[in-house]
């Protein structure tokens, strides 16, 4: 069979990128399998492709999560965009290399749930799950997934998501072992750690573990040390999204170093950021998350310049402990704070004036209201 030509393929090692990658083969293309190690657990073993690129791209995603914890990215108040964020970092890169190779095509596969589909084209997914577990015992393709097993996990550095098979029914709770980046929190630690996270401009530049005075100070080490430390305290497990598409989806992410950083962040932001300032970058963190997750671009630069220009003055220390699944905030301080205690400790008359300017609107309407009912 004559050659079709050259084909890119994003390849996890998961089963619908090894199926693909046997059924191109099969098909006439000269497959190129690229690997992004975006910080997921892997061994990166040879898939059988002519030619095999490993890119190693985790210092430039976490760029990219410094962008999300700036803008404080949330998704439907619980998701972190773990994979959304990692998707431009494989996506260019993959590019890359097409163009390096003088490839004619470039392929993704995704679980065919509705984002990726949207983010990666598709022409391969038709086969379904079950054909897909039959195709790849029939070709002897080595997969994680297993009709026991039958969910998808998709892992980087800022996250591992776990959806399909029993995880379809939301009534269904998490079968033990599910959990590899997070430990259950019924099994985690009694005892907690307490950590001290820096930040400078919204950016994290320093973690100190109280106990035993370990510190980090380099940004990709400083989160996969986080990801170690509330990993094996529980934090950030959670469960169910809308899709782009629409649908609803049962999906458990587990995001400890992205959950910590999340909230120590909006510590610091409350007490060096003006009230009204920070309702304007609220809106604008929502419309990054929106951007982010639908994978719209042309809009991303204006909004995170606008939130680059709000965090300026978004500098210092945040003391949290981690236990048993959750983050309690102990105490915070910061050279540009805003609090000033002096006048929070001021005799409470000294509000009487503003309390009585504002009442004036009340009055007058209560006012009002007792001559339309006495009439």
């Amino acid at each position: 069979m004559s050659s079709k030509g050259s084909m890119v393929l994003a390849y996890s090692g998961g089963l619908d990128t090894s199926c693909i990658l046997v059924w191109l083969k099969e098909k006439g293309y000269d497959v190129i399998a690229y690997l992004a190690n975006i910080g997921q657990k892997e061994d990166f073993q040879e898939p059988g492709a002519k030619k095999v690129f490993i890119e190693d791209v985790s210092r430039e995603f976490v760029e990219f999560i410094w962008l999300a914890i700036r803008s404080s990215t949330l998704y439907e108040d619980r998701y972190l965009l773990g994979t959304s964020l990692a998707r431009p970092c494989i996506a260019c890169k993959q590019v890359e290399v097409a163009q390096r190779e003088g490839a004619k095509y470039v392929y993704h596969g995704t679980t065919g749930k509705g984002n990726d589909q949207v983010r990666f084209e598709l022409t391969c997914y038709s086969l379904g799950r079950n054909d897909l577990m039959e195709y790849s015992k029939q070709r002897g393709i080595p997969i994680p997934a297993t009709p026991k097993n039958p969910w998808s996990m998709d892992e980087n550095l800022m996250h591992i998501s776990y959806e399909a098979g029993i995880l379809e029914n939301p009534k269904n709770q998490a079968p033990p072992g599910l959990y590899t980046k997070t430990q259950d929190p019924a099994k985690a630690p009694n005892i907690p750690d307490i950590l001290e996270i820096e930040f400078r401009k919204g950016v994290p530049m320093k973690v100190t573990n109280v106990k035993d005075s370990a510190t980090l100070q380099t940004t990709l080490e400083l989160f996969m040390y986080l990801n170690k430390v509330e990993g094996k305290h529980g934090v950030g497990i959670v469960i169910v999204e809308n899709r782009f598409i629409g649908m609803k989806s049962r999906v458990i992410y587990g995001a400890p170093a992205g959950t910590i950083l999340y909230r120590a962040d909006l510590d610091t932001k409350a007490f060096t950021v003006d009230r009204e300032a920070h309702k304007i970058k609220q809106s604008l963190g929502s419309k990054f998350t929106e951007l982010v997750y639908t994978g719209c671009c042309p809009e991303c630069e204006s909004v995170r310049r606008c939130i680059a220009k709000s965090q300026e003055r978004v500098e210092g220390k945040v003391q949290v402990s981690v236990l048993k699944g959750q983050v309690y905030i102990l105490g915070r301080e910061s050279p540009l704070s805003l609090y000033n205690e002096e006048l929070v400790s001021r005799n409470p008359i000294d509000a009487t004036g503003f309390i009585n300017i504002n009442s004036l609107r009340l009055k007058e309407y209560h006012c009002l209201q007792s001559k339309v009912t006495a009439k």
